[in-house]
């Protein structure tokens, strides 16, 4: 991690995540395989992709202050079941092998996409049942972010589903709110793998300099392309990583 070329590859890797990321994409999908493709190896390159990712959290937040303007009531009551599931990933991952979990990804990840299919005519049932709503919110939020900490790849898509359903039917409006609790799963990873794991400093710096910059392009694309089309772009995208990673799973 000491050639100049590699340090340029990370951080216009991070550039492109970071705007991706923030703009309902996944992440993982670039930074991944740049940290790979620069010879760090896996379960390394896994830690700082996610310690890494906490530097999307202020670079969304600055570029999405009109989605998110009277929310932030909403996100301190649930930035925490965001938290307490980031971390729990991240233990997991630190005390357990990660190969197994790993298997179920392509599917975790492909349900996730469909959900964003889906998610128009789900939204629909939202008013007639909100408290069964917010119990699958609650529950799905702990779960996801929970496997954000452990593997990450696709996590923002399926956040996306979940308040798409759950919360607010207006794309914009919910990816705001998903990078916010993104982050607060990714800052509660972040803390469990440098009080408990090796991190990788040299890959972790600009990586995440180049997510901070680039998410602040994402929420600002976000609001100029149509909803429709956006959603079915980040869903083929997310259905594209799952036959990726059950072909050739990491």
């Amino acid at each position: 991690m000491t050639l100049s070329w590699q340090v340029v590859l990370i951080a216009a890797a991070g550039i492109a995540a970071g705007a991706i990321g923030s703009a309902g994409g996944i992440t993982s999908l670039v930074s991944y395989p740049a940290l790979l493709a620069t010879g760090v190896p896996a379960l390394p390159a896994d830690v700082a992709n996610l310690v890494a990712a906490v530097a999307c959290w202020p670079g969304s937040a600055f570029a999405s202050r009109p989605e998110l303007l009277g929310r932030a009531g909403w996100l301190r009551r649930w930035a925490g079941a965001a938290a307490v599931g980031g971390a729990t990933g991240s233990a997991l991952l630190l005390l357990t092998s990660s190969q197994g979990f790993r298997l179920a990804v392509p599917f975790l990840v492909a349900a996730g996409s469909l959900a964003l299919l889906a998610a128009p005519a789900v939204t629909a049932l939202r008013s007639r049942d909100t408290q069964r709503f917010a119990l699958a919110r609650f529950i799905g939020l702990l779960l996801v972010s929970a496997y954000g900490g452990y593997f990450g790849a696709g996590s923002g898509i399926m956040t996306l589903a979940l308040l798409l359903i759950t919360v607010d039917h207006q794309i914009a409006a919910a990816n705001a709110l998903k990078n916010m609790l993104i982050g607060a799963a990714s800052v509660a990873s972040a803390l469990t793998f440098i009080t408990f794991g090796p991190v990788d400093w040299a890959a972790v710096i600009p990586l995440g300099a180049g997510m901070f910059a680039g998410s602040m392009i994402g929420p600002r694309l976000v609001r100029r392309i149509p909803a429709g089309l956006l959603r079915h772009l980040v869903a083929l995208l997310g259905l594209g990583l799952a036959v990726k990673l059950w072909i050739t799973p990491t």
